[in-house]
This record gives structure tokens, C-alpha cells and sequence, in this order.
């Protein structure tokens, strides 16, 4: 195996960086002068000995085409104002002729990786030749030439390595390798990116694949396009050069699926067999190309992804393999990509154990608790809540869920003052709820966090066979059968999740508070399709209590098994299947996602505009520090539509409500709720700014933005109220106009 160095010697001309000036054929008069990207093609002139004739814009990079009166094998570039000569660099397509070539750059990868990559591809794909681009900056070189110097790998006949000499990777950007710059990193938008480092950033100097292609790669049989993190998959029959060498334009696609170790053992470097996971909701690949340089059409271009001006083979793109935790060395996998996403895939562990002898480690094994509990012939069902200051709700509500065959309540309170934690422990005494103190200040977590965490070490929440965290300000819709959660069950028998659309109700222009019933009162809402505001298709989440996840959340269980990804059969309220992209993070529904047609989540953020103030006195339980003022009322409080469809239910919840108020304690306790309640309203409304809140909800301009939200765009809800003027205001509600503003950061 023959290696060779080449090192480029750019200069520096008023037009811009000279990468190259370059005699593409020998004894030929065309030539080629590369400029990197920035270059000014105005400065580039035609007066001087070199004669442009085509200039070809590349990535921000340029080459001109042309030809001259050299001197000695040099000649002046044809740049305005600058009259030094340049040598010629002859091409040398001889090196890689007739051969299986792969081109990659090599940014800052370990010797030992560009040796594995290039002896797994000689062996599996019939490589006989590499030509690397080696970016070390000169004080740190890479070792690379005396590494593969001393290897020896059967097949492969010869390696360039080519040393840019200047660096080429995007101004303004970090090193390509921190995991700012790991597509699938956690929490990449809150992370600060990394320094500007041109020679380790990304690569910017597109223009470098045409300058490669004409100094070495026009003769090779064909050339495929990777990083040394890349590996092609395994194939049986015809291979990628054969298949570039019959494609009609010399071209065929390449696309790539980003891999992980599920761990690494501690003190060891990542290689090409710890990768054995993909993402199971992994989204497009990365595309590259395979070329056949004798077969490109004339004026085809080469780019880091595509092939300009040639079309690439009709079939399917060749797989290959990019191994993440070598593109990241030195980064935890959970930092490059959440594990929960992650699932082992047995083509990548075949590749890891037979084309690597590795023994990486795997995913422990992991199986669903069964569906129902030893013994027991009915399904229980089972909520758990937060409340804080929700007394005269919450019989209501109770006897509700009850009705439709809820039987388990486990209720978080914490700094109540109207007897809400006094009515719950009556009930819990009554073996009606469980009631706790929210343990939000031992943990440091916000109130509804702590609940949640606290309530998964709870046995009646193992023991139930379906679970959903959700609020008493919610109330399960169901439109099957009788309405009863059994009926609902039954429509969808194989989900062992299902979500819950919220269906936003309005204060249907109710000012006052009244100690009632308020699916009975509050009848105006939003209509089904509503994208708008962000919070309006927000849903809660039924599921089977079997292990899929690791934990409760707000919206749906939390911290998913990856192994049991292919147990999931979740469903949307209309019963259609939720796609894979959901599963870990989803918490709103999309047009692709939303239906009601077996359940909605009918949801009362704001009642009656008295009541109300009493809700932003007592402040969030999971945005604590958001403040529920009129850009809130404005965002939830929707009445642009009618639906009643609940009320068939209300004669069941309406008998239960009367059992349980029967109990004279109780009855007294909710009496002390509704009074505590009435008294802090009144205390509210005698203070400057809440009379003054509760003025501008109550009045006729909130009264019509209320049935205004379909006519208006994302950026109104982002800005406010405040945002519509008045002449908006008064168009009419059933017209067909649309309203916006710039978006900007959102008012709470």
C-alpha cells in the first residue's frame, strides 16, 4: 500500500484566496484557477496572461476556467491589480486510475479510525484507493501519514493525503466534533455554541470536491463520496462503484442513518463496533454520492451532497452508516443523542461482532408487566392531580370522573387557604381520594413535578392498570357508547395509550361566579381545528400502566424504554395511530394528530372572569413563573363555538354529585370552599389592579376577541391582546379576513 502526501500552498490575491492554480490534462492549455469561498468575481479579469472563460460559483467558492501564456510552467492568475505569477500544479489522475476510490475529509478523527474505516471498506466494498483531506491545523498535526504508513491493508493500493493548508471549515463556527454541532443533542437550543475554529468547524470549502475530482479522481473508476465516520452497509451482488459504473449519468445516491453506542466502557475510546442503536424516530439521513468520473455529463458539478447537473440512478440510495460517537469523540452518548430514542438494530450488531470482533455493550433487556393484575376481573383507572385553591371545583369534578369509572384519585395540594386541602382530607378519610402534601420545596421541583415524582414510588399508582396526570380544570368527553371509560377502552382495544385532544372552553361571557356545575355552564369554545394559539391543541394521556416508560409526566408518561418501543400502540381521540416521532417528547397535538371523534379533553382554564381572579392569585403549578394576566384569559378563553356534547353525561355525574353531597360533612366542607372562594374574589375585586383586570375581561372588546382566534396569526397570541387594534376588533367574527403581527418573544 502506497502512500503519498500533497500539500497545497494557497495564496492570498486582492479577489480573494487562491486555493490552486490547475492544469487538469497534461500538455493541455485549459487550466483551472480554485478560489475559496469568498472570492470577488468582479476582481477577475480577463487582461492578464490567463484568459478567463467560464467562472462557476461553488458553495461560495469559485473556479475559473480559462487558458494563457504560461512562462517556465507559470502564469499569472486573472486577478485585477496583482501581478504575480503562480506555478502551475499538474494534475495527477494516474494515482487512482481505474480504481475504487473513497474521498473523505478527516477532522481531527483518530489514526486508528481512518484505519478500521479504510481496511472494513477494502475488505467489504472493494476499495483500492483513498484520498483524504487531512485538516489539522499545522501545530497540531495528525499523525495520519505515519500511522497508515505503518499499516498494512490487503486490497488497498494507495493513499493520498492531502493537507489544504489553510483552513476549511465555515467562518464564525466551532469545532464540527462539540456536541453543539450533534443534530440529535438533547437540549441543543439552550446550549451556548462553541468557539469559532475555521480548521475544525464543519466543512465551508465546498469548491475543494471539484479541485480533488480534477487533480486526481477524473480517471478512477469510480469515487464515493464520505467521512471516515462512514461506513457503507453490508450488501450482497452488485456494490456502489458497480452500480455508479452502469448508472445512466455516473451518479447514484448515498443515504445516511446516524448510529450510537448504547454505552461505552469507562476509560475506552469509541470505534466502529460500540455502534450497534439507531434512532427509532430517527428523521431524513444524511445524503452524499457515489460518481463514475468517465460517465458525468458535461457541466456536472461536485458537491459535498449532491451532484449538480447530473441525475442520480433511478433505484434506491445505497445505506450507509454514520457513527456518531466518532464524529463526538470524547462526549457521553446521553449528550449526542437522548437514549431514549435510541433502539439496538441486529443488522449493526451483526456489523459490529462479525466486520469488527467488537463485544459492545447493549441495552438491558426489558419486558412489559402484563396488562391486567393477578386476581382481578375489572380494569381500574386511576388520575393523579395537583391543586392548590380549587375547593368549590372539586366535587364536582370527582363526581364526574367517577361516573365515567374512574375509581383512583391521588391529589397533591400545597399552600391552600380556601379549605381545599380540608375537603380532600375529609374525602380521603371517606376512602374517596388520597390526599398528600406537595413535597415541592424538600425537592427543589416545581409543584406539579414534585407531585408527579413523588406519586411514581406510590402503591396505588403501581398497582393501577391505566393512569393519566391531569387537572381539575379537565374533564374526559367521551362520545362511544355510554360515555364510560369502558366503552371508550373497548372501541381501541389494542392502544395501551391514548390522547386526549383539549377542546378550550371560554368563559361563554359568565362574569360572575356561581357555586354550580361548570360543564354545565360554560357551553362556548374553540372549534375542533384549531392550530392556534400554541397551547390550544395541547392533550393528556390515558395509558396502560405496564412499564413503558420510566415515569409520570404532565402531558403523557416520561422517559421511554426504547426497548419496548415496538409494544407501543398509541392512539390519538379519534382512535388513529400516533406516529413514532410522538412517542418521547409530544405534548400537543398537530393537524397530522388531533381527533375527537371517541374522546376530547374538554378543558376550563378560565371559568368565569371572578373566578379567574382568584386563579392568577394563586399562581401556576408547573410555569410558576409565568404570570396568568389578560394575555393568558385572551389565549384560553375561546368561545367561538357551541358544544354541549358533555351535558349527556351530566344526569350520571348530577347523582353521584348528590351522593356524596348527602354526606353532611362534606356538604358542609364544600359550602366553607364556595364561601372561602366568593370572599377572596371580593377581597380581589376591592384592590386597584385586580378591579382593573377583571374590567378589561369583562368587557365588550375581550367579550369579541374571544370568537376572533381563528382569524388571527401565531404572532397575535405571541404579543397579546394589546397587539389587535380596534378596527379589528370590530370586523365581523363569521368574515373571511386574517390578522397578524411579527412574531416576538411571548407575553404571559
Amino acid at each position: 500500500m502506497e502512500i503519498l502526501k500533497r500539500r497545497l500552498t494557497p495564496r492570498e490575491t486582492p479577489a480573494g484566496r487562491l486555493v490552486d492554480l490547475l492544469r487538469p490534462e497534461a500538455g493541455a492549455p485549459r487550466l483551472l484557477a480554485v478560489f475559496a469561498t469568498g472570492a470577488d468575481p468582479a476582481l477577475l479579469t480577463g487582461g492578464g496572461a490567463f484568459r478567463p472563460e467560464v467562472i462557476r460559483q461553488i458553495g461560495g467558492g469559485l473556479v475559473v476556467e480559462g487558458s494563457g501564456q504560461e512562462v517556465a510552467g507559470a502564469i499569472a492568475p486573472p486577478v485585477a491589480g496583482w501581478a504575480g505569477e503562480v506555478a502551475i500544479t499538474e494534475a495527477e489522475p494516474t494515482l487512482f486510475a481505474g480504481l475504487n476510490v473513497m474521498v473523505a475529509m478527516v477532522n481531527g478523527q483518530h489514526p486508528e479510525t481512518v484505519r478500521a474505516w479504510l481496511a472494513y471498506h477494502a475488505r467489504e466494498h472493494a476499495l483500492q484507493g483513498a484520498l483524504l483531506v487531512d485538516r489539522a491545523p499545522p501545530e497540531a498535526p495528525s499523525g495520519l501519514t505515519e500511522a497508515l504508513g505503518a499499516a498494512d491493508i490487503p486490497g488497498l493500493e494507495r493513499v493520498v493525503i492531502v493537507e489544504p493548508g489553510f483552513p476549511i471549515g465555515v467562518a464564525g463556527e466551532g469545532a464540527e466534533a462539540h456536541r453543539f454541532n450533534a443534530p440529535d443533542a438533547p437540549g441543543r437550543d439552550r446550549m451556548e455554541p462553541p468557539a469559532p475554529d475555521p480548521w475544525r468547524a464543519r466543512l465551508g470549502e465546498v469548491v475543494l470536491y471539484e479541485y480533488l475530482r480534477w487533480r486526481f479522481l477524473s480517471q478512477a473508476r469510480a469515487v464515493a463520496n464520505l467521512d471516515v465516520t462512514d461506513l457503507l452497509a453490508p450488501v450482497e451482488g452488485e456494490g456502489v462503484f458497480d452500480r455508479a459504473v452502469a448508472a445512466g449519468d455516473g451518479v447514484v445516491a448515498l443515504i445516511g442513518t446516524r448510529i450510537f453506542p448504547w454505552s461505552l466502557r469507562k476509560g475506552r475510546e469509541a470505534g466502529f463496533g460500540d455502534h450497534i442503536c439507531r434512532r427509532f424516530d430517527g428523521g431524513e439521513g444524511n445524503p452524499r454520492w457515489c460518481v463514475a468520473p468517465a460517465r458525468l455529463p458535461a457541466g456536472a458539478v461536485l458537491r459535498l451532497v449532491r451532484v449538480g447537473g447530473a441525475r442520480p440512478d433511478a433505484g434506491q440510495p445505497v445505506r450507509y452508516y454514520r457513527a456518531m460517537a466518532l464524529r463526538h469523540p470524547g462526549e457521553a452518548v446521553a449528550a449526542i443523542v437522548p437514549k431514549t430514542s435510541l433502539v439496538e438494530d441486529p443488522e449493526l450488531l451483526r456489523l459490529a461482532t462479525d466486520h469488527f470482533g467488537a463485544k459492545p455493550l447493549r441495552p438491558p433487556v426489558e419486558k412489559p408487566r402484563r396488562a391486567g393484575r393477578k386476581g382481578r376481573r375489572t380494569t381500574v383507572t386511576g388520575i393523579v392531580t395537583t391543586m392548590k385553591n380549587e375547593g368549590p371545583f372539586i366535587l364536582e369534578w370527582l363526581a364526574y370522573h367517577r361516573s365515567i369509572g374512574v375509581e383512583k384519585f391521588l391529589v397533591y395540594t400545597n399552600d391552600c387557604t380556601d379549605g381545599t386541602d380540608t375537603l380532600l382530607e375529609l374525602l380521603q378519610a371517606k376512602g374517596l381520594v388520597e390526599h398528600r402534601e406537595n413535597p415541592f420545596r424538600e425537592t427543589g421541583l416545581k409543584p406539579q413535578h414534585a407531585a408527579l415524582q413523588a406519586a411514581e414510588s406510590e402503591e396505588m399508582v403501581k398497582a393501577l392498570d391505566w393512569v393519566v396526570c391531569m387537572d381539575v380544570d379537565e374533564f374526559i368527553n367521551i362520545h362511544v357508547g355510554e360515555g364510560r371509560l369502558d366503552d371508550l377502552y373497548a372501541a381501541v382495544p389494542e392502544a395501551n395509550l391514548i390522547s386526549m385532544t383539549w377542546r378550550l372552553f371560554g368563559n361563554s361571557d359568565i362574569h360572575e361566579f356561581r357555586d354550580g356545575f361548570i360543564t354545565e355552564a360554560f357551553t362556548r369554545c374553540a372549534p375542533h381545528y384549531c392550530r392556534k394559539p400554541h397551547q390550544a391543541w395541547g392533550f393528556k394521556t390515558l395509558y396502560r400502566n405496564i412499564g413503558l416508560f420510566k415515569k409520570l409526566g404532565v402531558h403523557r408518561p416520561k422517559g421511554l424504554k426504547p426497548q419496548l418501543v415496538d409494544e407501543i400502540f398509541w392512539v390519538n381521540g379519534s382512535g388513529r395511530r400516533m406516529p413514532p416521532s410522538t412517542y418521547r417528547n409530544a405534548w400537543r397535538s398537530t393537524p397530522g394528530t388531533y381527533g375527537y371523534d371517541l374522546v376530547t379533553l374538554n378543558h376550563y382554564a378560565v371559568r368565569s372572569a371572578e373566578s379567574f381572579l382568584v386563579k392568577r392569585d394563586r399562581g401556576r403549578v408547573n410555569h410558576v413563573d409565568r404570570d396568568q394576566g389578560t394575555a393568558y384569559w385572551f389565549r384560553m378563553n375561546n368561545n367561538a363555538e357551541e358544544d354541549r356534547s358533555i351535558h349527556r353525561h351530566l344526569p350520571r355525574a348530577r347523582a353521584e354529585f348528590d351522593r356524596l353531597m348527602a354526606d353532611p360533612e362534606i356538604a358542609v366542607q364544600h359550602a366553607a370552599c364556595v364561601a372561602a372562594h366568593r370572599a377572596r374574589i371580593d377581597e380581589l375585586k376591592a384592590r386597584p389592579d385586580y378591579a382593573a383586570l377583571y374590567a378589561e375581561l369583562t368587557s365588550p372588546r375581550f367579550e369579541k376577541l374571544s370568537r376572533l382566534h381563528g382569524h388571527f396569526g401565531s404572532g397575535v397570541f405571541l404579543a397579546g391582546p394589546d397587539a389587535v387594534p380596534d378596527e379589528v376588533v370590530a370586523r365581523d367574527p363569521d368574515g373571511d379576513w386574517f390578522f397578524t403581527v411579527d412574531k416576538a418573544e411571548q407575553v404571559h
